[in-house]
């Protein structure tokens, strides 16, 4: 297996960037103050991420088109893009690129990597699943900001006609760019596509913001707001932008949005202590310090664990506490507004639980979560007239 990484905020931001035209603009928002920033230099926008290039779809017809004679899709799929006989792909960390900017310069870093793979796999008619790994992330520090990155990969599932069984020859694969650590089985979460795209546009922002390209910075991570208002390493960027342009008033803004969506988020929180320091609050900001300090001290899962073994024992007052810690930090995570659903149900809060079953549905990665929340909001609607 092999292992992907792709920047995500730290104290400040993430990875780096692509003439002319501004994107297209959506009406006023206190958030997005496009007066104060130029237009930018390059066009801003992923509309060909996934876009297969005249040598992609050559190596398709070639070298992919060989392998399947002897291999299932997937199988044959990852052999002919990593084998070290084959295309030969390059790490590199420096630069985010499209599907068909990876395949050309035989190089990217692993998110440039994911993306060209999903951009075959989508052409031979696999599903193709993007998860996002809880483990260790990587720090890096340029001109004062610290860059955080954390790990993607993609899982590849065959299609097979209706009626027909998938043989276990044709199981999912996953593929990961970066060998993983050993450490045992790695907690993941599954990731929208749309949030891969921001992703994208997110670490253009980053990489502008390295290159101190300030104003194509700010439309990057603006349009990843756009493509994924619920991604919020992209509010982050943009807080980083307007405090590095001076704007400390819309990054007050807009980090308060943040850390309001997700309170234990400490990325935003971290940002926003700066930003209130720098415009003359230290008080506050101090206590921010603090609850970062505090927050940090607690690994990803630590109260989901808590709270999951709580509802096994049926202490669901306890279960629903530990649950509402994780929302906290991670607020869009379906599986947490799930169990906390469940634990509320318990509990005889019937209002609270299908708010968090709304929300679950509303984040689901998948079709089949998606259909499993919304059969249980079915359920839920006669309780809500009975307790009335």
């Amino acid at each position: 297996m092999k292992w992907v990484r792709t920047a995500a905020l730290g104290l400040a931001v993430l990875l780096l960037a692509a003439c002319a035209s501004a994107p297209r603009a959506t009406g006023p928002n206190p958030m997005f103050p496009d007066a104060l920033f130029a237009p930018p230099s390059e066009p801003i926008g992923a509309g060909d991420l996934f876009a297969l290039s005249p040598g992609m779809r050559e190596y398709l017809d070639t070298e992919i088109a060989s392998q399947l004679r002897s291999k299932n899709r997937q199988n044959a799929l990852v052999d002919a893009l990593y084998s070290s006989a084959q295309l030969k792909l390059e790490y590199d960390s420096t630069v985010t690129r499209n599907a068909a900017e990876a395949f050309d310069a035989r190089s990217g870093n692993c998110l440039s990597l994911v993306l060209m793979t999903s951009a075959f796999a989508k052409e031979l008619g696999l599903q193709v699943q993007y998860q996002s790994v809880f483990s260790e992330q990587s720090v890096s520090r340029s001109d004062g900001i610290v860059y955080l990155s954390n790990h993607i990969n993609l899982t590849l599932r065959p299609t097979a006609p209706e009626g027909r069984m998938v043989t276990l020859a044709n199981e999912p694969l996953t593929v990961d760019f970066i060998p993983a650590s050993g450490q045992g089985r790695q907690r993941a979460r599954v990731v929208r596509e749309e949030t891969i795209i921001a992703m994208y546009l997110n670490n253009k922002a980053a990489e502008a913001v390295r290159a101190r390209r300030f104003d194509d910075a700010y439309w990057w991570a603006r349009a990843a707001v756009e493509q994924d208002p619920g991604f919020l390493a992209a509010h982050n960027t943009l807080g980083v932008i307007y405090r590095r342009r001076g704007h400390l008033r819309e990054a007050e803004l807009i980090l308060r949005h943040a850390v309001a969506r997700e309170p234990g988020n400490t990325v935003p929180m971290s940002n926003l202590a700066r930003v209130l320091r720098d415009a003359g609050n230290p008080d506050e900001a101090a206590r921010l310090e603090e609850r970062v300090r505090r927050i940090e001290a607690v690994p990803p899962f630590h109260y989901f664990d808590i709270g999951m073994k709580a509802y096994a024992e049926k202490d669901f007052a306890t279960a629903r506490d530990n649950f509402e810690k994780e929302v906290e930090r991670a607020a869009s995570y379906h599986e947490f507004h799930a169990w906390l659903a469940a634990a509320l149900f318990e509990l005889g809060e019937i209002d609270a639980a299908r708010k968090h079953l709304q929300i679950a549905r509303d984040h689901a990665s998948t079709a089949a979560d998606q259909a499993l929340y919304e059969s249980r909001l079915d359920a839920l609607r006669p309780r809500l007239r009975t307790t009335r």
